[in-house]
């Protein structure tokens, strides 16, 4: 993929991501990947993602940065959302929520082998517990 492809195929997963069609994580995902480093599935992906939104149903991905070198990204995005439920060990309290996340992916045949991603997590619960 040129680098204009990766890019596009970047916009059409976060746009997915945003309209929580995770059921298109088939066009964006391989069926077994490297998750965070340790082997995982595109199932253990949903998993996560469907959890997040659960819990947080207006949480939203929103690219600030993204670098493409070859067959490798990094994206810098701003997460938001407010919980309704329980998540990360902390009572929903009404507060939104907003983070930097730091991804890092690698593309084969057109869709992600590799897929890894951090943020502040002391940042994040401060805002949770308020």
């Amino acid at each position: 993929m040129s680098g204009t492809d990766l890019r596009n195929f970047y916009e059409r997963y976060i746009e997915a991501l945003n309209a929580h069609e995770f059921d298109r994580m088939d066009e964006f995902v391989h069926d077994t990947i490297t998750l965070q480093s340790e082997p995982g599935t595109r199932d253990d992906l949903v998993a996560q993602l469907r959890g997040i939104t659960d819990a947080v149903p207006d949480f939203h991905w929103e690219t600030q940065e993204l670098a493409i070198d070859g067959d490798r990204l990094a994206a810098r995005l701003i997460n938001t959302g407010t919980p309704v439920k329980e998540w990360l060990g902390a009572a929903p309290s009404g507060a939104s929520i907003k983070i930097v996340e730091f991804a890092i992916y690698t593309v084969r045949d057109g869709r992600f082998r590799h897929m890894s991603a951090m943020h502040d997590a002391e940042a994040l619960q401060r805002q949770l517990t308020g």
